[in-house]
């Protein structure tokens, strides 16, 4: 099998910087040549996640599975889809990727099983709460996923398509309210579940971040987990 991971982005653009950004910073390297090799297919293009799923508008399946056969195409053994709510059509996915597709709620839930956290928020689009697949995903290890009301998440709303529209500092502000929000209602931990948001609080230092759970830096780690093993294994061979 390949060691190339293929990261499946442009949901948007800016997410995919950063998260490869994420994989870069993380990876123990000394050389240019320790480092994960990658792939990158980013193609903002892909229909909306959000708008398919609350308002059936244009499914993104057909423009995702595209990516992944291009990745796959070129070489990538494994696939990392750094958008939360395209993580709904994962199990499609799935069925027709001939190498394994990492799972975001995955791999943040095993990270908060591991700091043994049990109660915990989401920040995320209305699509990825409609999807329900990070309840299930906590729900495998035992942590509660607590509701919030509508209202904190239509200004989440708001903060996240701030950013996607280029206004980074209005939507970090917002999105820094929200997050306080969550933490007020009693908490442990709240998962940024939306590749926009750790990247907008990031952007304005938050002191609040420290509470947040970033699913992206989850993926990043365990892109670099999954590489690690790769190469073990043919050490071993």
């Amino acid at each position: 099998m390949h060691s190339t991971i293929g990261i499946l982005g442009g949901m948007g653009p800016l997410a995919t910087v950063d998260f490869v950004t994420k994989i870069i910073r993380q990876t123990p390297a000394s050389r240019d040549q320790d480092h994960v090799p990658l792939l990158i297919h980013s193609v903002p293009q892909i229909p909306d996640r959000t708008a398919c799923l609350m308002e059936g508008r244009e499914s993104p399946l057909a423009a995702l599975s595209q990516g992944l056969n291009t990745l796959v195409t070129a070489g990538a053994g494994c696939i990392a889809i750094p958008c939360n709510t395209a993580h709904y059509w994962h199990p499609d996915l799935a069925k027709i990727s001939p190498v394994p597709i990492l799972h975001i709620a995955r791999a943040c839930a095993e990270q908060l099983s591991a700091n043994g956290v049990s109660r915990v928020g989401l920040m995320a689009t209305d699509g990825t709460l409609k999807a329900g697949f990070y309840g299930d995903a906590l729900g495998q290890y035992g942590i509660e996923l607590v509701e919030h009301s509508a209202l904190l998440q239509q200004r989440v709303m708001e903060g996240i398509y701030r950013v996607k529209s280029g206004a980074l500092h209005a939507g970090a502000r917002l999105l820094e309210d929200c997050l306080q929000q969550f933490l007020d209602s009693g908490v442990e931990r709240v998962i940024l579940g939306c590749t926009e948001i750790p990247l907008a609080l990031d952007s304005i230092q938050s002191p609040l971040g420290a509470y947040g759970v970033d699913a992206t830096d989850a993926l990043a780690r365990a892109c670099i987990a999954w590489y690690q093993a790769q190469q073990d294994q043919a050490v071993a061979a």
